[in-house]
Order: structure tokens, then C-alpha cells, then sequence
């Protein structure tokens, strides 16, 4: 069991001038075993700021994040946690397959082990066959793939997203949020990510978290109760839609009016 539980998280920065920057503000929710969370919410809010805390990459002001009952604490090591950015961050020197075994070569496995876990993985973002290409030399959309299979590779027990899927054209996001359902589906690891396309939180969530401008908080909370797979032209989820974009405009206005 992988559950998280984030109670009144807070995070603020010191800027140069010595005055205060609150970017998340008194923020609580849960995440159980095997869901798939999305957090919506405006650009710039403090969404990717929220990602690095639960990594441990950043520290919190206040608050607490528990994960199977241990806290969080950066530096420490943990729960283990894959990571995938908004670009793929892939390195063009080394081949695909050598990107996606990178996170292992300081582990405790062989070199033909942590290639046996590269290979499964590229397997299972479907790239077999493009192993010994270098990352230039496939689409922005396998790079992505790539940047998964890696993230995967270290079988993390939670795989956070930080809007993985924004550079990438309609069309081929599409295919990708198909292909990480399907992965989601046969891996069954617990998914938080993090986004502000509305019609992308509905088709890929369990649920919804919807957050407000800084400093964050939740706004809102919604069961996506549609079976998967999912269509995109189910009107269940196109109702859903219009009604988180109602959810958006009312915060708006309530922003506007405080």
C-alpha cells in the first residue's frame, strides 16, 4: 500500500528584496494505492512546486506529507519516486536505451541486469526496435515515451508527472495519454500529475484535484466515475468538462472579487 497523505502543506520563498512569496498555502488531500490523481489548476499556481515537495527535492514551510505513515523529508531516502518533466530530458549522446538505463547504473544491479530492465521498459512504452537511436533522431513524442521508460525503470512505487505532455502537438498528446493509460493499467502504480488542460485531467483521472491561483489550496475535489477505456467523445466526460470549466470560472471570479 502507497498511500499519501498531505495535511496543511504551506511553501513559501524569501525573495532578493527579502519579501515573502507564499506559493502553496495550508493544501490537504489524499492519494490512495494505484489511483491516478490529476491537479489542475491555473498556470503558474504552484502546481510543479507542489511535485518537488512530495519528491523531496524541496522543502516545506509548514505542514506535513506522510507516505505509507513515514514522512517526507528532502535528502532522505524513502519511498521510491519516478519523475517525469514537462521536456524529456533526455541526454543526445547516449542512445535511447542507454538514456532509460541511466538511473540505474549507481544501483546494486549488473550491467546485462540493468539492461534487462531497460529493455522491459522500452517494451513497455513501445520502442522496441528504437534502442540504438539517439534522442534527436526520434519524434517529440518517443522521446517522451523514452523519458517514461526511464522514469519506470527505477519501479518506482509513485510516478509523479509534471505536465508531460504540454509541447507536444493535439494529435500526438492524444496518443500519448492513450499510451500512459495503457501503461498506468498494466503497471498499476499510483499517478499524481500535474496539469492545467482541463479535457486532459478528465480523460486520464480517477479523481480530480482542482487548486486555486497562489497561494494554492484545494478548491475542489472530483470523482471521475467512467470506466477505462475511455473515449474522448463519451459525453459523460464532455459533461465533466464543462462542468470543472464552470468549477475554473467561478474561482476566477471569486479570485477577482477578494
Amino acid at each position: 500500500m502507497n498511500k499519501i497523505v498531505v495535511s496543511n502543506l504551506r511553501k513559501h520563498f524569501i525573495l532578493p528584496d527579502r519579501s515573502r512569496l507564499d506559493v502553496v498555502g495550508d493544501l490537504s488531500f489524499q492519494v490512495e494505492d494505484g489511483e491516478f490523481l490529476s491537479i489542475l489548476g491555473p498556470s503558474g499556481c504552484g502546481k510543479s512546486t507542489l511535485l518537488s515537495i512530495l519528491a523531496g527535492l524541496e522543502s516545506l514551510s509548514g505542514g506535513e506529507i506522510l507516505i505509507n505513515e513515514r514522512p517526507v523529508v528532502p535528502g532522505e531516502k524513502g519511498i521510491r519516486l519516478g519523475f517525469v518533466f514537462q521536456q524529456p530530458r533526455l541526454l543526445n549522446w547516449r542512445s535511447v536505451r542507454e538514456n532509460v538505463r541511466l538511473p540505474l547504473e549507481h544501483g546494486s544491479l549488473s550491467r546485462d541486469e540493468q539492461l534487462n530492465v531497460a529493455q522491459r521498459y522500452l517494451e513497455l512504452a513501445r520502442l522496441q526496435g528504437f534502442e540504438n537511436y539517439f534522442p534527436l533522431q526520434i519524434s517529440g513524442g518517443m522521446q517522451q515515451r523514452a523519458a517514461i521508460a526511464r522514469a519506470l525503470a527505477i519501479e518506482p512505487e509513485v510516478l509523479l508527472m509534471d505536465e508531460p505532455f504540454s509541447s507536444l502537438d493535439e494529435l500526438t498528446a492524444r496518443k500519448m495519454r492513450k499510451e500512459l493509460l495503457r501503461i498506468w493499467q498494466e503497471t498499476r502504480k499510483t499517478i499524481i500529475f500535474v496539469t492545467h488542460d482541463i479535457s486532459e485531467a478528465v480523460y486520464l483521472s480517477n479523481r480530480l484535484l482542482v487548486v486555486t491561483e497562489r497561494p494554492t489550496r484545494v478548491y475542489e475535489t472530483l470523482t471521475i466515475d467512467v470506466g477505462y477505456p475511455r473515449d474522448y467523445d463519451d459525453d459523460r466526460l464532455f459533461e465533466m468538462t464543462k462542468k470543472v470549466s464552470r468549477l475554473f470560472l467561478q474561482m476566477e471570479e471569486e479570485h477577482d472579487e477578494s
